[in-house]
């Protein structure tokens, strides 16, 4: 049994899987809601990435679908795009999760969704 904090891991969950991209989002709520901040890493984080039962990669897969069918969260689904690719999913992978979309959210938000991704991966090395 660990002594970590809900905190703590989700610190340790969040550098897992955004890395810097992640920490940025948590300093960028420091001066306007540092409570949210916590909030995010204790919940999403700490609790719900850190559970048993998927893995990051299936996680991300999710979370991508998930935010491209919204078709209002642009800046968190180039945030999660990158954070499936720092947890193995491949280009053509995340593409094809963005083409689901369409049969399940439309096409507009396929769409979205693929020149999100076109824009993360036009900054993310090959």
């Amino acid at each position: 049994m660990t002594n970590e904090t809900r905190l703590q891991r989700g610190h340790r969950q969040l550098d897992r899987i955004d890395g810097a991209g992640g920490q940025a989002v948590i300093a960028a709520l420091a001066d306007i809601a540092p409570d949210f901040a916590t909030y995010l890493l204790e919940f999403p984080f700490g609790d719900i990435y850190s559970r048993d039962g998927l893995g990051l990669r299936e996680r991300e897969i999710a979370t991508i679908a998930a935010l491209a069918a919204m078709g209002h969260a642009q800046p968190q689904l180039k945030v999660h795009i990158r954070a499936g690719l720092n947890v193995g999913l491949t280009r053509d992978e995340i593409v094809e999760v963005l083409m689901q979309m369409a049969v399940y959210a439309g096409f507009p938000a396929a769409l979205n969704g693929l020149f999100a991704a076109r824009e993360v991966f036009a900054e993310a090395p090959a």
